[in-house]
């Protein structure tokens, strides 16, 4: 598949088979997210899989937005120790978001489907994965992306408006509303 159309097939999915996702695709979609960019190199991104159903359902009790029964999530984090000094320090953001776009699209190209569940910079959402996983103050979860093979088919789509580009300076003239409205079923 063409890895453009393999962009525009990445839906979130919210409705999963219960069928297990092996260890080699475990491995595959770790090694796309840490193929990521990064910020001066850093790498401050740290990974927790879980595929326990306790923990999982641990984590749909807790998290209002995380709900689906997916059989694996994959939780990104930052590990501050690791991440960009001074006035970069935010950058561990950008770097773990990377991952995770890489991790949607390379799951879309084998076949799963994936959610992306923000985690920070909800403070009682970081809270409550923390305490769930025993993650440590020095590492921030950033999301959780559950995994699995999709029990819904969506049509591939862009969101690709020629409104929001702009060739070499900012047109200030332009008119058009801040926000298109929302469609329906546009995740």
């Amino acid at each position: 598949m063409d890895i453009l159309d393999v962009i525009c097939k990445r839906r979130s999915t919210r409705r999963f088979t219960p069928d297990p996702i092996s260890d080699e695709l475990i491995q595959k979609l770790l090694i796309a997210a840490t193929s990521a960019p990064t910020a001066a190199n850093c790498q401050p991104w740290e990974f927790i899989v879980v595929n326990d159903s306790e923990v999982l359902n641990t984590i749909r009790e807790e998290m209002v937005f995380a709900r689906y029964s997916a059989p694996l999530a994959i939780v990104v984090c930052g590990n501050m120790k690791l991440a960009f000094k001074g006035s970069g320090k935010e950058m561990w953001v950008q770097d773990c978001s990377a991952a995770t776009e890489n991790m949607l699209i390379a799951a879309t190209g084998l076949g799963l489907g994936s959610v992306w569940i923000g985690v920070y910079p909800i403070e009682h959402n970081v809270n409550s994965v923390r305490k769930i996983l025993d993650i440590p103050d020095y590492i921030v979860p950033l999301n959780i992306i559950y995994f699995g093979y999709s029990d819904e088919v969506k049509e591939s789509r862009s969101r690709y408006n020629e409104k929001r580009v702009y060739f070499n300076t900012y047109d200030r003239d332009r008119k058009h509303r801040s926000k298109d409205k929302p469609k329906i079923g546009h995740y």
